[in-house]
């Protein structure tokens, strides 16, 4: 059972993530890559910013004339106009597609569990039916914990309420997308936010203590001491994250808590690769000049020689 699932994670999680609340918290779009962007040790961070981390896998094992044919394809689908270069709002679009493929393919997949019609669609009884189904026919009677599953219930309908911006009852891929990923969307941080609140907020006023702060990361067993993060959290509470020094977080404290300015990674990595390959400097780069510099945007089975036989050298 869907539901059954969906709790058991959420507890597994709660268990398991014993991270201080920046990190669990915090809603940030990741970087484009795990390895550090220093073009002088290698190219791996452009690779995979510029394919997304899977596709980049598979280019180190092709050989570098299969790369090259390979990007100089990849090159005629970004350049969408098709005048003969690729400019910056192309290529900052082609990242970010690429960037958020996880995202698609994470729809997709939910997307076939819960269209039970097959109309293209998923409507707000057809999700509810299928998570809930069961234990809605029991009024949740068959489970534990009756509150938390009834909750759970409630804030599912006013995210598929607030995701559904034609108020029809029906979601499209791009809304259900919203659903899943409020975080990805502006019109869906009101509801991330008060889901947050919910979160930690225990005795329901609407505002968070230090103490409701603290707890959502840190509980003492058997008299055991507060490690130093613990101790720097509750500086930044009452320092930077309670602005207007009430003693509580309300919900604008925690939307600059959770949602703060963004760096735009896909922007930065786009100019990069433009400043980097654009020989005559006219802030556009040809199919020339991306193949010319083509182990920059894609790796192969000699890039990956070239650096073992260095790291070998480098351990000897």
């Amino acid at each position: 059972m869907l539901l059954q699932s969906l709790l058991s994670l959420i507890l597994i999680l709660g268990v398991v993530v014993a991270v201080p609340a920046k990190e669990k918290r915090v809603h940030r779009h990741s970087d484009l890559s795990d390895h550090a962007h220093d073009d002088s040790t290698g190219f791996h961070y452009d690779h995979e910013a510029f394919l997304g981390k899977e596709e980049a896998k598979t280019f180190d094992q092709l050989t570098p004339e299969e790369s090259k044919d390979k990007l100089g394809k990849i090159v005629d689908r970004i350049d969408t106009d098709k005048d003969g270069f690729v400019n910056h709002g192309e290529l900052h679009q082609w990242i970010k597609h690429r960037q958020r493929r996880y995202i698609e393919e994470n729809v997709l997949k939910h997307w076939k569990e819960y269209d039970q019609n097959k109309d293209g669609k998923i409507g707000w009884e057809e999700y509810k039916n299928t998570t809930y189904g069961y234990y809605l026919d029991e009024e949740f009677d068959d489970v534990d914990d009756k509150a938390s599953y009834k909750a759970m219930l409630t804030r599912d309908e006013r995210r598929f309420r607030t995701a559904d911006r034609d108020g029809d009852g029906i979601a499209t891929k791009d809304e259900f997308t919203a659903f899943l990923h409020p975080e990805e969307y502006d019109h869906m941080k009101a509801v991330v936010i008060q889901e947050t609140v919910e979160d930690i907020d225990k005795n329901g006023d609407g505002k968070i203590t230090l103490d409701e702060y603290i707890g959502d990361m840190f509980t003492s067993e058997n008299g055991e001491s507060e490690p130093d993060w613990v101790l720097t959290e509750k500086k930044h509470f009452t320092e930077f994250r309670d602005t207007n020094k009430d003693g509580f977080l309300d919900n604008h404290e925690v939307a600059q808590w959770i949602l703060p300015g963004e760096i735009d990674h896909t922007d930065n990595e786009a100019k990069h690769l433009i400043h980097e390959t654009d020989t005559d400097k006219d802030d556009k780069i040809t199919k020339k000049e991306i193949l010319a510099n083509w182990n920059m945007f894609v790796g192969s089975q000699a890039t990956n020689y070239g650096e073992d036989l260095t790291r070998g050298h480098d351990e000897l």
